[in-house]
């Protein structure tokens, strides 16, 4: 694993450009509510994906290869895995019948909420790691029997909005509206401040990004774990996630066997971290090639699928 120093201005500058992206898309791009065309979701989403080459690029140039390699396959594995939170979007949208004019500014709050959480334990996993070196037999551990459990969890995914302790939980402690209102998070009616579902929706959806975090940042420490790349790569998966949900949302039910390869991406970056304690090491090359030969192969073998036609 390559191991390189980042000038503080690096890590300013990263941030600066995320933050300009982020005030662009709420202020400038999406002031109005609405639905992104499938065209608009298609548009941004290549428009990201080539940031994040271009940075990958600019690494590569200025690190050398073995960093270039390190950010494309970590950037790639939190993509391809990030994907798996688009079916819960779904699931959750159709649960609490939020409106397609209102998603889009979900998502951006949800993604605010997921790069504030995933820097905080990504800061926690490096601290982790460089104090406890044994820790990365754990993550490996962690990952095999995650992606031991996505290959056999059930397909048959649903939301059950009356039994979910959270969701009970904030239902008790605040008042909630009988609909939305106008997709804002809250509203003062009556004398009092009352939540509306729309905020019930992103607390959700942060809960879910918590809980796939816990396996994709681990997953990259596979690959690297310096954590300027750890970040970056994150951060650029992240940001394209909400285009990529507009752009896939109707056709996500066809890929009908993504998660199989996921979960083999998942038990692979673990057996190759548990492997390290035997002094057996999975080149950055080799792995990279893996991840794209599995996630390739569970894409096509979905399309090809019968069932990708009729998921029901």
């Amino acid at each position: 694993m390559a191991q390189i120093q980042v000038p503080l201005v690096f890590w300013i500058g990263f941030l600066g450009f995320v933050t300009v992206m982020l005030a662009l898309d709420l202020g400038v791009f999406n002031r109005k509510a609405h639905a992104p065309s499938v065209r608009e979701a298609g548009t941004w989403t290549a428009v990201w994906v080539s940031l994040a080459l271009a940075f990958n690029a600019g690494l590569y140039f200025l690190y050398g290869p073995q960093v270039g390699l390190e950010f494309l396959t970590g950037y790639l594995i939190e993509y391809s895995l990030s994907v798996d939170n688009i079916f819960v979007f779904v699931l959750l949208f159709s649960a609490f019948a939020v409106p397609p004019k209102y998603q889009h500014e979900v998502l951006f709050w949800g993604v605010v909420g997921a790069l504030v959480m995933r820097g905080a334990l990504i800061a926690v996993g490096t601290a982790l790691i460089a104090n406890f070196s044994w820790i990365i037999y754990i993550f490996g551990a962690f990952l095999v029997f995650a992606g031991i459990r996505m290959f056999f969890s059930s397909e048959d995914e649903t939301i059950d909005l009356e039994t979910n302790p959270l969701l009970r939980f904030m239902r008790r402690v605040f008042p909630v509206t009988d609909g939305y209102r106008e997709g804002r998070f809250s509203v003062v009616e009556g004398g009092r401040r009352m939540i509306t579902p729309l905020l019930l929706v992103l607390v959700m959806i942060e809960l879910t990004d918590l809980v796939f975090a816990l396996d994709s940042i681990p997953a990259i420490f596979a690959i690297t774990e310096e954590p300027f790349i750890v970040f970056t790569s994150n951060i650029f998966a992240i940001m394209g996630l909400r285009n990529l949900y507009f752009l896939l949302s109707g056709i996500i039910d066809r890929f009908v066997y993504l998660r199989f390869g996921l979960a083999f991406i998942l038990t692979f970056v673990g057996t190759k971290m548990l492997l390290e304690a035997v002094h057996v090491e999975i080149s950055i090359i080799a792995s990279l090639g893996v991840i794209v030969l599995a996630l390739a192969a569970s894409i096509v073998i979905s399309l090809l699928s019968p069932r990708s036609k009729d998921p029901e």
